[in-house]
């Protein structure tokens, strides 16, 4: 191994700490610049480099593209995290250089328009556990399927990502105010009202019920065991009832936080009060929601727009 894969590999351990003190970040997201880093170092060990300079970035990012053949966004993370890497050697004094400072590289960014569902596809979705209920004869496969009710419901209801609905206590939720506390990404927490009458007592229903599974812990939902939820459980909780409302195949738990978002836009709320409910740190995530919600705009106009039919 060369002097510079040295300095590099040594250093991965050192950075991904920094990374947890300095900037609070998400487990998931220090796994991810973990495997990005080793991912490097691995290639350039077997590159056989003895020097790190802008032709190897080159050369890594033609590897990135043409024999692992990823998408320009995995690219672009790679790309971001080595070079927040390299400024780390470089402030540490550990390299003299780093070859991100003469570097300018544009990823083409194709821009996936949010998927949503129907009217019709949320009335079968939310109405499956409840007619999965009639046919249950447990008690403890009640307690499961009231759980599961609230738990589709309040994905809709407030638009709110799995890995937060996972992270939610009991005290975290206030039913005098009709409001719930989200911890968010990057730690950033955000309260949230809970507008429907229904979905509150779905979660009162749910909450007088909890302590038929023995919990061990205080999170809002639990699993059969009394621990806390996964997302891998939200994930097939939804399939099943995905499933069972005979919706596309395709469709996941996320499309209820797009058909959300796409809704408040459509009924004419404001962009910034949804970017502050979504819990987007940029409105720019916010506006793709815009183009969905104008689209949608766009074919009723041309399907029931009287004016299109008239000939003076």
């Amino acid at each position: 191994m060369s002097h510079f894969n040295d300095t590099i590999y040594n250093n991965i351990t050192n950075y991904i700490n920094t990374l947890k003190i300095e900037r609070n970040l998400s487990e998931k997201s220090i796994k991810a610049y973990y495997s990005d880093l080793s991912s490097f170092s691995i290639w350039l060990k077997n590159s056989d480099s003895n020097i790190i300079e802008l032709d190897l970035i080159n050369l890594y990012i033609s590897w990135l593209q043409n024999t692992k053949q990823l998408k320009d966004t995995s690219i672009k993370r790679k790309y971001v995290t080595l070079k927040s890497f390299f400024k780390y050697l470089l402030n540490k004094k550990l390299i003299e250089f780093s070859p991100f400072e003469n570097m300018r590289i544009s990823f083409k960014t194709t821009k996936k328009l949010p998927k949503t569902l129907s009217s019709q596809d949320i009335i079968k979705l939310l109405k499956s556990p409840i007619d999965d209920l009639n046919n249950i004869k447990t008690e403890f496969r009640k307690t499961i399927c009231i759980r599961n009710a609230a738990i589709i419901e309040l994905l809709y209801c407030i638009g709110i990502r799995i890995g937060e609905l996972v992270n939610i206590d009991l005290n975290d939720i206030n039913f005098i105010d009709q409001t719930l506390l989200i911890k968010g990404k990057g730690r950033k927490e955000r309260l949230l009202y809970i507008s429907s009458p229904d979905v509150i007592d779905i979660l009162k229903n749910w909450i007088n019920l909890r302590s038929n599974l023995n919990p061990k812990c205080d999170a809002l939902f639990i699993n059969k065991y009394g621990n806390n939820i996964s997302i891998y459980s939200i994930e097939d909780i939804y399939d099943k009832y995905r499933k069972l409302a005979k919706l596309d195949s395709k469709s996941t738990p996320h499309y209820l936080r797009h058909t959300f978002a796409t809704e408040l836009l459509n009924n004419g709320a404001d962009i910034r009060a949804v970017q502050e409910i979504l819990g987007h740190s940029s409105i720019t995530t916010t506006q793709i929601y815009t183009e969905v919600s104008t689209e949608r705009k766009k074919q009723v106009l041309l399907k029931f727009n009287a004016r299109n039919n008239l000939k003076l």
